[in-house]
């Protein structure tokens, strides 16, 4: 059995030589929070090891956040510093990679006046605009991972002690990240990889122009796919052709809807985690693509302010299938945090679209790019809608309909 630090050393491993796939001579920025100083450290002396050239650490704090967000005078949070949009900037046009570790406590800004929120999202969503649209092209290599604070796995096992609540949630990130099993971990991605290249390739080769989805809980959806269409998964190419994985966990495989092609009512199946609230128990209805109605159970006030946004906020971006039994659903543990509970079940997000989800898409702009029925938005933000009996058919240009899932699942896996 590995020791703790064996595992630790090879979940960085994994980040530096999988998930951004670390050139020689490359630079690394690792955007972190301070209680995840230890394994960032670790991303860090792997990161130079692997030959990279510098390694710059940007940390956060949530608690001071916090702070800023009950004390500060208003009109601080419409405002984004000149010299953190040229941090992000500058080193994304130098060719940097980028490691974000997504570790927040899920209420952490619960008792903060949302429109002190909405408006702090709005100016960094306006000022980082440029290095988003970089992100999501694939222009750099990036990754998401996470691993244990003591807020968010008191909030995941809040019958356990903090320090029991945090060993416990490092087992279940290192299952969802495959380390511990009979393969290295290395090895264990490359065979999951494998698959979802697999499922990418069936919804290809459909060329499907709709997808319906319907379940016992009241989502009947059409979703339709614009032409020119891409599903990708597990590992991609980046503007340089080297390959990486952008999450740690991933369990989808993914495209954009066409944006003024989604039409029904969706149910939510788990928690939206957005701006350190919760969003419980919600529901949206579209009509030519646009939310036209909703309503949640809790954090509703939250849900109208990521909806005003700006117009894109309004229209969904992306298109996530994921069978219902992955490993991160098979645990039957709620995460509290989008990156585990988004690879758990099918997903939508709401606003901009991957514009490599459309052939030749990460070299048009905007404006082209809504031509071509690609949603744009300052945010991306995905809420999960898959369940155990989830039915979803794709429609090719013939009218030939074909089962995509059944049961929650693959079909082409049944």
């Amino acid at each position: 059995m590995k020791s703790v630090e064996e595992k630790l050393r090879e979940y960085a491993a994994l980040v530096v030589h999988i998930g951004v796939n670390l050139q020689k001579g490359q630079t690394l920025v690792v955007n972190t929070p301070i209680e995840c100083a230890d394994f960032a450290r670790l991303i860090e002396q792997e990161a130079f090891r692997a030959g990279g050239r510098d390694v710059v650490m940007n940390w956060s704090d949530e608690e001071a956040a916090r702070i800023r967000f009950e004390e500060g005078a208003e009109e601080i949070f419409s405002e984004f510093p000149a010299w953190r949009r040229a941090f992000f900037t500058d080193y994304a046009e130098k060719g940097a990679a980028f490691v974000s570790i997504a570790a927040r406590d899920p209420e952490v800004f619960a008792r903060v006046a949302p429109s002190r929120l909405e408006a702090a999202n709005r100016a960094a969503g306006e000022a980082l605009i440029e290095y988003r649209a970089r992100m999501m092209a694939n222009k750099n290599r990036w990754c998401v991972v996470s691993v244990p604070t003591r807020g968010w796995a008191k909030k995941v096992f809040p019958s356990l002690s903090a320090e029991a609540a945090v060993e416990r949630l490092w087992e279940e990130i290192y299952k969802t990240v495959r380390i511990g099993g009979k393969d290295s971990a290395v090895v264990a991605w490359e065979k999951h990889i494998a698959f979802l290249h697999r499922a990418a390739k069936f919804m290809n080769d459909n060329a499907f122009v709709s997808l319906h989805y319907r379940n016992s809980l009241g989502t009947d959806l059409t979703v339709e796919l614009p032409e020119g269409h891409i599903w990708a998964g597990g590992a991609e190419l980046a503007e340089d052709g080297v390959k990486f994985a952008a999450n740690m966990p991933t369990e989808e495989v993914y495209t954009l809807p066409k944006r003024d092609g989604v039409h029904g009512t969706v149910v939510a199946t788990k928690p939206l985690h957005y701006n350190g609230n919760l969003i419980e128990g919600f529901s949206l209805t579209f009509e030519k693509g646009k939310v036209v109605s909703y309503q949640a159970d809790k954090g509703e006030d939250i849900l109208k302010g990521l909806l005003a946004t700006d117009e894109g906020s309004l229209y969904l971006g992306e298109v996530a299938l994921v069978p219902y039994d992955s490993p991160i659903s098979k645990s039957g543990i709620l995460f509290y945090n989008t990156l585990f509970d988004e690879n758990a079940a099918c997903h939508l997000a709401l606003g901009k679209a991957y514009p490599t989800c459309l052939k030749g898409g990460e070299d048009m702009d905007s404006i082209t790019l809504l031509q071509h029925g690609a949603n744009d938005s300052l945010v991306h933000e995905d809420f999960m809608i898959g369940s155990a009996d989830l039915s979803i058919v794709g429609r090719r240009a013939d009218g030939t309909e074909v089962p995509v899932f059944t049961q929650g699942n693959f079909a082409f896996e049944n």
